[in-house]
């Protein structure tokens, strides 16, 4: 069987239609690159582009849509409710098939070292390919965001892995490494920004900080406001869907919401999601509601009624699932 690295970089466009159709066509004209989905937010002014190949082809992949990318983003007019550090912002590399995670932090030593010398920008290591424990956490390299790149830059603690330690205002830094495959599920709330981040800090396993951790293990979390929908998101990255099952994560907002009197108005997946989560949560519903359901794709379509999937714009299991 072939070798299949998926890789899922996160640019900071998501308005301008033409830079994030430029950017999705370096990749699908990479040979051996197949691009899966392409995911933009207004609000967000990010896309996630999720695309999986051979090991050299996505990483050859990630280079072009870099390359691409270089002319057409400048951070130093860039806003939005995601965090971030650079055009590029993170680029993560995850084992998909005859492969293993030694070989994703390859592809991300990779990456790195030749997005480096091609651009002349700093790259950090994250993840699996971390060199260090305090870099290992993404939200910790990505701390205070592009703004503190210049006094970043000039600490020897955050000398980049790969680059020069020099500030590039158009570019800012990029972050890449290797992952096990990751949920991004954001949960939709009527409410504020502040009321959305409140729930997240209790139900993300930081928490708030060491003596007040969270409640879900393997679960980051963010709250933020989507303008163009007029509503505010629990936005959570799922590190391990078996450990913290999606089901999981929607409940307990849920219930959180409940206790602040806010609604909870459907949630929605960036990106794909695989199958197993998606039937894991069926198994949850039809357990606990004592449904009989046979047929997967029943099951599925139960998971997206339950979870209100379809809330901001239409979940197609054919274009958004992985098996």
């Amino acid at each position: 069987m072939a070798q299949l690295v998926e890789c899922v970089p996160n640019f900071s466009e998501g308005r301008d239609q033409k830079v994030i159709d430029a950017v999705a066509a370096a990749i699908s004209e990479t040979a051996g690159c197949s691009l899966l989905d392409v995911d933009p937010g207004a609000s967000t002014n990010r896309t996630v582009y999720t695309f999986v190949g051979p090991p050299e082809a996505v990483v050859q992949g990630a280079l072009n849509a870099a390359r691409r990318a270089f002319g057409l983003i400048d951070m130093s007019k860039h806003s939005g409710e995601h965090p971030r550090t650079g055009a590029l912002d993170v680029c993560p590399f995850i084992p998909v098939q005859n492969v293993s995670m030694d070989d994703c932090v390859r592809c991300a030593d990779q990456f790195g070292r030749r997005l480096a010398e091609t651009l002349q920008v700093p790259v950090y290591l994250y993840g699996e390919a971390a060199r260090s424990e305090s870099r290992r956490n993404l939200p910790s390299v990505r701390s205070g965001e592009y703004e503190a790149l210049p006094e970043k830059l000039k600490s020897e603690e955050w000398a980049p892995d790969f680059g020069p330690a020099h500030f590039v205002p158009s570019w800012g830094a990029t972050v890449t490494g290797a992952r096990k495959f990751l949920i991004a599920y954001n949960v939709n709330l009527i409410g504020t920004k502040e009321q959305a981040h409140r729930i997240a800090l209790d139900i993300r396993e930081q928490g708030r900080g060491q003596d007040q951790p969270g409640l879900l293990k393997k679960v980051q979390g963010l709250g933020w406001y989507l303008e163009e929908e007029n509503l505010a998101q629990v936005s959570t990255n799922i590190l391990d869907f078996e450990l913290t099952p999606l089901h999981a994560v929607y409940q307990e907002i849920c219930g959180v919401a409940e206790e602040l009197k806010l609604p909870v108005v459907g949630s929605q997946i960036v990106g794909l999601i695989p199958l197993k989560a998606l039937l894991d949560a069926a198994d949850f519903y039809m357990k606990t509601e004592q449904l009989f359901i046979i047929e997967e794709e029943h099951k599925v379509r139960l998971v997206i009624s339950k979870l209100g999937l379809d809330s901001l714009s239409p979940f197609n299991p054919k274009q958004r699932i992985i098996e």
